[in-house]
């Protein structure tokens, strides 16, 4: 078992100190208690409860965990990093449990969000730490279940929980960084079709904590082994069924594994659809960092420029001509609305390419007391129509909680002199010849934000990622379409001012790809789709009922170790 290996350091007096004071000779007084600050010494040296060897190998698993993610991208090493952590946490008390999941958090967040340093190496450390702290609670969960049988499934259970609370709580959450984020690509990904992303963050926890089981399985029948030959009954049939000991607890946690893996392969992933072909425009901004929208009207005159060149080309038959044509967020933040040049810029090109543009725009609401963060579908024709307003603004970044208290205390947030207004619908809307869902930025990490648009027959992504060019955060971003693609089964169109700006099919295939800071036009005939997937019948009952699992599963878990401590 994992204690065997991995034991944890004996309370300084305790039983394994010899009892001090309690066995001393009659008429002795008690030894006295060492002083406080000695005995936290002692513990710091000796690693505290966990001890160093479990301490460092829950960074180890968090590392592991992150070199899955973008841009890493070394997909598979996410099963080692979960079966590492399950291993380290197996039979722990919980409170022991609890600190070494927050450990194995810092060491996955801290590299995970490295792209946040752009903002301020103190914001990138705080919101790490702060993401970690949902690990603590999870790995409280898992160190229990491990007591229980089947643990491996309870334990990744643990997982959807601690997703669920961390993509919803506070502010409306921060989901970045899931589990599934890193299967985009793998045998893995066609469950999303089937489940949602918490399916796949499931399956991709059962693998690893399957992997720690029978590492555990194997190492016990080892020490078993080796007690055999130590007392001398190593031969013949002990022997034997040592070995058989040996085979049959490894074989069945991974034959499991690999029927999840095979199964995957076996999911169909639906691409056929009704030909409409798209563009997606990526003007790129003048320079990188925090100020670039001082210069909205060069970001603005880029796209004008891009989407000229593209009406260009169609007319010499270099491309075909596009039924509908897509801006990224911020392509204007100068209000076509109220700002007579900026409008007549947008619909002069916009009835040069003849078709309607979809348009990311910020704008004032009618108070003008709060900015609205717009994706507007622009007829060529008509002009601005429907429109969509991000639902979910960043907080601490387009908008600021505890505005009097925190204006005085941290001089950065000046940089948001107005809050961003919330939407109150979601974005579906008619586009040309087909029904699109609009989603802006971070919200592609939401899964109810998604799922509400995925009535459109084509998906679009309008991002801004120009503040975190050429860190981890736009290919993290790309990996997050990809497996919306899957899950929803459609077509997704990624438009970034600076890039990455992308074309993904309905199974999660790059048709076209942008770099970083540099204009692309991309132009390619995708399939229109209305199919549903199971994953979108579903909705977030998958979710909900895995986290129920793990929550009965720690009732259980404490209810079993509660008795079996009464017993003794």
């Amino acid at each position: 078992m994992a204690q065997e290996i991995l034991p944890e350091r004996p309370a300084a007096g305790g039983p394994a100190a010899g009892g001090a004071g309690t066995a001393g000779a009659a008429g002795r007084s008690p030894a006295r208690a060492p002083a406080p600050y000695f005995t936290r010494w002692e513990r710091l040296r000796g690693g505290g409860r966990a001890g160093w060897p479990r301490t460092l190998l829950a960074v180890a698993a968090g590392l592991l965990m992150w070199a899955a993610f973008p841009p890493v991208d070394l997909t598979p090493l996410v099963f080692p990093g979960v079966a590492l952590l399950a291993a380290v946490l197996h039979g722990l008390p919980a409170r022991t449990g609890a600190w070494l999941g927050f450990v194995a958090g810092v060491a996955f967040f801290v590299p995970v969000l490295e792209g946040l340093v752009k903002i301020g190496p103190d914001a990138w450390i705080l919101l790490a730490a702060v993401q970690a702290l949902y690990f603590a609670p999870m790995g409280a969960g898992i160190a229990l279940v491990t007591r229980l049988p089947f643990w491996p499934a309870w334990a990744a259970a643990m997982w959807v929980a601690e997703e669920l609370v961390r993509g919803r709580v506070p502010f409306g959450g921060f989901p970045w960084a899931r589990l599934a984020f890193s299967q985009t690509a793998t045998p893995l990904t066609p469950y999303a079709s089937v489940g949602g992303a918490p399916f796949v963050t499931f399956l991709t926890a059962l693998i690893g904590c399957l992997l720690a089981y029978a590492a555990l399985a194997v190492l016990r029948a080892l020490h078993a082994r080796r007690a055999l030959a130590a007392t001398g009954d190593g031969d013949g049939p002990d022997r034997a069924a040592a070995r058989r000991a040996l085979i049959r607890p490894l074989a069945v946690p991974l034959a499991i594994a690999a029927a999840v893996i095979g199964g995957g392969v076996l999911i169909p992933t639906p691409t056929a659809g009704r030909p409409v072909t798209v563009a997606v425009i990526q003007g790129n901004v003048p320079r990188l960092g925090m100020d670039f929208n001082s210069q909205r009207k060069a970001v603005l005159d880029n796209h004008l420029a891009r989407t000229r060149e593209l009406a260009a080309r169609v007319r010499a038959g270099q491309v075909a001509r596009p039924e509908l044509v897509v801006w990224p967020e911020n392509a204007s933040d100068l209000d076509p609305y109220s700002d007579p040049e900026a409008y007549n810029a947008i619909h002069a090109a916009v009835q040069e390419i003849g078709v309607p543009v979809l348009v990311g725009a910020l704008t004032d609401t009618p108070d003008g007391e709060r900015v609205e963060n717009r994706g507007i579908v622009w007829d060529p024709r008509s002009g601005p129509g429907d429109y969509y307003v991000k639902r979910h603004p960043v907080p601490f970044g387009e908008y600021l909680p505890f505005r009097d208290v925190l204006t005085k205390l941290i001089t950065r947030f000046e940089r948001i002199p107005r809050d961003f207004a919330k939407g109150t619908r979601s974005g579906v809307m008619r586009m040309g010849p087909v029904t699109i869902g609009d989603v802006i930025c971070f919200e592609v990490a939401y899964d109810q934000e998604v799922r509400d648009v995925a009535a459109g027959e084509l998906l679009v992504v309008q991002t801004n990622n120009a503040t975190y060019g050429r860190t981890s955060l736009p290919p993290q971003q790309i990996a997050m379409s990809r497996l919306r693609a899957v899950e929803h089964g459609r077509t997704i169109l990624v438009a970034a001012t600076s890039g990455i700006s992308a074309i993904v099919a309905p199974d999660g295939r790059m048709i076209d790809q942008s770099r970083e800071f540099v204009p692309d036009i991309q132009v390619a005939s995708v399939p229109a789709r209305t199919d549903r997937t199971l994953a979108d019948r579903a909705g977030a009952l998958p979710e909900w009922a895995l986290a129920a699992l793990a929550a009965g599963a720690a009732g259980w878990a404490a209810w079993f170790t509660g008795r079996k401590n009464e017993g003794n």
